[in-house]
């Protein structure tokens, strides 16, 4: 099966779940949905679905260490260990990373190998919720690496419901995402191989870069930095 994929979800760190949702309100004007715990990785999150013409079933993620769960035995997800990240998001939250969504996530895991990222291997996950289990397929690294500074996404498969399926209805709108990297081609041929689409990608400093409509106004996020 040839790979495809989609923008399931964009990744915001903070430093504690509390000051997530004040930014959230503070930025988007927006209290973002209770989300749950991932026992894997000692984590937990709150979520906002995302509006926008090219991105179906998609979401906002903030995502912060959950200080009642026991550390993992390896790494967590998305340079969350990460003194730098750490100290980034103790001044406010950060856009991080996103994740996309694929019809076949060991196909396109395997699609990135073959050109030299290695994004980890698929690992499987999920959380409770009110409305019934969540699990997925997801790409972690054994270092908790982002590729190319979070312009390469990791790779998700769901196994059943995925939380759009039961969550609210907001007025956040996602317009546009864009990976910028100084090695532009390598980018685009990643994303090329693993058939994502929604995502455009411009060569200079490493950054993600989302833009919203939001209730708040215009809002750009950047991941430059983190």
């Amino acid at each position: 099966m040839r790979p495809a994929s989609v923008v399931d979800h964009l990744v915001v760190a903070a430093a504690t779940l509390e000051q997530g949702v004040q930014w959230c309100e503070a930025t988007f004007g927006i209290t973002p949905a209770a989300g749950g715990s991932h026992p894997l990785m000692g984590t937990h999150n709150r979520l906002v679905r995302l509006g926008g013409q090219q991105y179906s079933r998609c979401y906002l993620e903030i995502i912060a260490i959950d200080p009642a769960a026991p550390a993992p035995a390896t790494a967590r997800w998305f340079d969350l260990d990460q003194p730098a990240l750490q100290a980034a998001v103790q001044r406010q939250p950060r856009l991080v990373h996103f994740v996309a969504r694929c019809n076949d996530a060991e196909t396109a895991a395997v699609a990135l190998r073959d050109r030299g990222l290695d994004p980890g291997g698929l690992v499987r996950a999920g959380r409770q919720t009110a409305s019934g289990r969540l699990e997925w397929d997801i790409t972690i690294r054994a270092d908790g690496q982002r590729l190319c500074h979070g312009t390469l996404p990791a790779l998700i498969q769901w196994r059943g419901a995925h939380p759009t399926d039961t969550m609210p209805e907001s007025a956040l709108e996602l317009l546009g995402l864009t990976a910028r990297h100084p090695r532009v081609q390598e980018v685009q041929a990643a994303h090329a191989a693993i058939g994502l689409q929604g995502v455009g990608v411009r060569e200079g400093e490493a950054d993600l870069v989302a833009t919203f409509a939001a209730p708040a106004g215009r809002v750009v996020l950047h991941a430059a930095g983190a």
